[in-house]
């Protein structure tokens, strides 16, 4: 983990920094500026914290000014830093799903998922110590729920798939979605001159094809200037991205339906989607498979995981 800080500059008071988890440039945080308020949306790991307090006071403003902390939903790599930088913003209220709020007011049940994953180790290394948030300090937020952040209207939609207790935030002022996971993961390092390409996560335990294919839509019918990826960062929600995306939906669930049970489920699985990603990615004319390969590995092992746990239920 690295003191150092990269701020970008995607829209009108909209700043977005590599949170440090896992590796550069994997999991975005947002930071929303209006007037001397702030708002975080995700919050990467507990070691993001210092990233955060950085960006922040080369801003001009300090922890003192953050209002609200937004996870998009409660995997830990957008909310494993939730607890800890409410105890740095005493002044924060916590903006979650309704669905997801009681896993980070008592985080043991998530704890306890992490470590059976990844054991105590590496989720220490991972994630630090997960911190409890006083339920006093949090506001869940339905859908269609309006938050009025000193002026600056932000509207939450319901947007399950990817995981139930997701929602997408609306920014009407800059015609901005940020998405967590629903809308894929695309890498900039990906892109080739001006196409990207997005692929769909499927990440354990609640993907959920039609009802993503439906929040998608539902992001679409707000007509977004651009979407802000969790992983990683914003992009242009062209016609043909959106169809890239629900292609990569449809091909890996039938992949799932198709292999899941069998005997090599997991390694067919990757191999097929990972030849299917490097496809997608030669189509555009990004034709580095071995770089490409690297970049997309973890995503495509958990895609995995998620798929072949969709089928056994």
């Amino acid at each position: 983990m690295t003191n150092r800080v990269d701020v970008t500059n995607v829209a009108k008071g909209i700043n977005v920094i590599d949170s440090g988890y896992y590796s550069k440039d994997f999991a975005a945080i947002y930071l929303l500026r209006q007037r001397n308020k702030v708002a975080i949306i995700e919050t990467g790991s507990n070691f993001s914290v210092p990233l955060v307090e950085k960006a922040i006071i080369e801003d001009g403003l300090s922890f003192s000014d953050v209002a609200y902390i937004i996870p998009t939903h409660v995997h830990l790599d957008h909310a494993g830093g939730a607890g800890e930088l409410m105890r740095r913003c005493q002044n924060a209220t916590l903006v979650v799903h309704p669905s997801g709020s009681r896993h980070l007011i008592d985080p043991s049940k998530l704890v306890a998922g992490a470590m059976a994953v990844y054991g105590e180790k590496k989720f220490r290394e991972y994630y630090g110590e997960i911190i409890p948030i006083d339920s006093d300090r949090v506001i869940e937020a339905e859908d269609n729920f309006i938050l009025d952040f000193d002026g600056r209207v932000l509207k939450f939609i319901d947007t399950p798939g990817h995981a139930r207790h997701h929602f997408c935030v609306w920014d009407k002022e800059t015609k901005s979605m940020f998405t967590g996971d629903t809308f894929g993961i695309s890498y900039r390092d990906l892109d080739h001159q001006n196409d990207v390409y997005v692929l769909p996560s499927t990440s354990p335990v609640q993907f959920d094809p039609e009802a993503l294919i439906q929040s998608i839509n539902r992001i679409m019918e707000f007509k977004p200037e651009r979407v802000c990826l969790t992983h990683f960062s914003a992009i242009k929600p062209t016609q043909r991205v959106v169809n890239q995306l629900i292609d990569g939906i449809n091909f890996v669930s039938n992949l799932a339906k198709k292999y899941a049970t069998t005997n090599e489920a997991e390694s067919i699985i990757y191999n097929e989607m990972m030849e299917y990603f490097l496809n997608g990615l030669n189509k555009i004319g990004f034709s580095n498979d071995d770089f490409s390969k690297n970049r997309l590995k973890l995503d495509v092992q958990i895609n995995t995981q998620g798929l072949i746990y969709w089928q056994s239920k």
